[in-house]
């Protein structure tokens, strides 16, 4: 288990966000969520689209707006790991939804 990779987690693909050093030594890591629906429109603020190249079966959006402290044992089956670019994006898209950009 490694920071941008993606996981199922509540029925949903979930990319893990926190540091290597908290995925390898604690019981909770940080992950934000994915829709499990093939995205039917275009990422709107805060989201970031997902697919094949990361390890989904389609296009999928990551919400970025929402970030959640998870139990390591409550994600299963990985499915992937982020692209390069998407990380970036994802990060991004996390300091504009948080208003980050704006400090």
């Amino acid at each position: 288990m490694n920071q941008w990779d993606i996981f199922t987690w509540d029925d949903h693909p979930a990319v893990i966000l926190s540091h290597p050093e908290r995925v390898a030594s604690k019981p909770a890591v940080n992950i934000l969520s994915c829709s499990t629906q093939r995205a039917g429109r275009p990422p709107g603020p805060g989201e970031v689209l997902l697919d094949r190249a990361d390890g989904l079966d389609w296009e999928t959006l990551c919400r970025c707006d929402l970030i959640y402290a998870v139990e390591k044992a409550d994600l299963r089956q990985r499915r992937g790991s982020v692209a390069p670019e998407r990380r970036r994006q994802i990060v991004r898209a996390i300091i504009q939804a948080f208003g980050w950009n704006a400090i």
